[in-house]
């Protein structure tokens, strides 16, 4: 460094060394959480080690769509979650994590209306922690309860683990294969599904990557993303979706089981004022779509699709 002494030179060396180093940690940390709470790397945190707080929401408006079996019916959902993650000087993290959910049916008649409101609640306690230099394991044990609004909590719990490992390919790729199993609702059989852990820096501000996300019910949906400016951007974003809750004492299969099924596919919006919060909007629509209902004994009562039904959604998070 012309002009500048050794022993200037070294002092800042030291202090751009230090530097680096604070920010290093502190993207890791984001990774992290990000990872833990299955949202892709653009989730922020404020903090590099020791423990953070999450609370975030989702609002989404599914409208009205005609049934294969005569009737309609549209569906407001909404979850709320809260929780905290600690990570530790090494890098490992974990944390516990509560949601409530509600799904609000609505069946445009009585003669159609397989049933009502429905409740979803759900703890789990995500782990985090590195092997070696390139690669990482997620381990997120969880129990749900998922119920029609006068049937029993107690008769809607289901448990199991989504887990996986990834390694660290390149500077601009992750991969790495995954798993859930789940007990379910109705059946002695687990419910068993593989995934794939990917984060892929494609191109400057482009990102492919998968995550579980709130409120989804089967492991990660792929989301593509650019990063159009420093605090906004547009994702696509895919999944499969399953919910199975317990039915109440009333209805056209008293103390059975309910399922919605669809594939909902969205554009979304995300704004990031600041690295501890986060506000998006979306519209897509739901494919795919079916609602089943089977008695106590497990047996198929009806199965019907639905057409293609739009939707719309508010979200944000806050981690602090």
């Amino acid at each position: 460094m012309i002009g500048l002494r050794k022993n200037e030179q070294d002092a800042i060396i030291h202090v751009v060394k230090d530097l680096l180093g604070k920010m290093k940690r502190r993207e890791i940390f984001k990774a992290t959480v990000a990872a833990a709470l299955g949202v892709s790397n653009a989730a922020e945190a404020q903090q590099t080690t020791g423990w953070a707080a999450i609370v975030d929401g989702l609002a989404v408006y599914q409208s009205e769509t005609d049934l294969s079996g005569g009737g309609a019916f549209s569906v407001d959902r909404q979850f709320l979650r809260a929780g905290a993650l600690y990570r530790s000087p090494e890098g490992a993290s974990f944390g516990v994590l509560a949601s409530f959910g509600r799904f609000s049916y609505d069946f445009n008649s009585i003669g159609s209306a397989l049933w009502g409101d429905v409740r979803d609640i759900r703890l789990s306690a995500p782990i985090r922690f590195g092997v070696g230099e390139h690669a990482k394991v997620l381990i997120s044990p969880s129990v749900r309860w998922d119920y029609e609004n006068d049937a029993s909590a107690s008769d809607g719990v289901t448990y199991g683990v989504f887990a996986g490992v990834s390694w660290e390919v390149s500077d601009t790729l992750e991969i790495g294969p995954a798993f859930g199993a789940f007990s379910q609702l109705g059946s002695n059989d687990l419910d068993l599904f593989p995934a794939l852990l990917v984060s892929w820096d494609m191109a400057p501000r482009w990102n492919l990557s998968t995550g579980t996300g709130l409120g989804a019910s089967q492991g990660p949906g792929v989301t593509l993303s650019y990063q159009a400016t420093d605090r906004t951007r547009i994702s696509f974003i895919a999944r499969s979706e399953k919910s199975r809750f317990r039915l109440d004492n009333a209805g056209l299969a008293p103390g059975g089981v309910g399922e919605d099924t669809s594939v909902p596919v969205v554009l979304s919006l995300v704004y990031t004022p600041n690295p501890g919060a986060s506000v998006s909007a979306f519209a897509g629509a739901e494919l795919d779509g079916r609602l089943n209902l089977e008695n106590t004994a497990g047996t198929l009562v009806s199965s019907q699709s639905y057409d293609v039904a739009p939707i719309l959604g508010l979200s944000f998070r806050f981690m602090f």
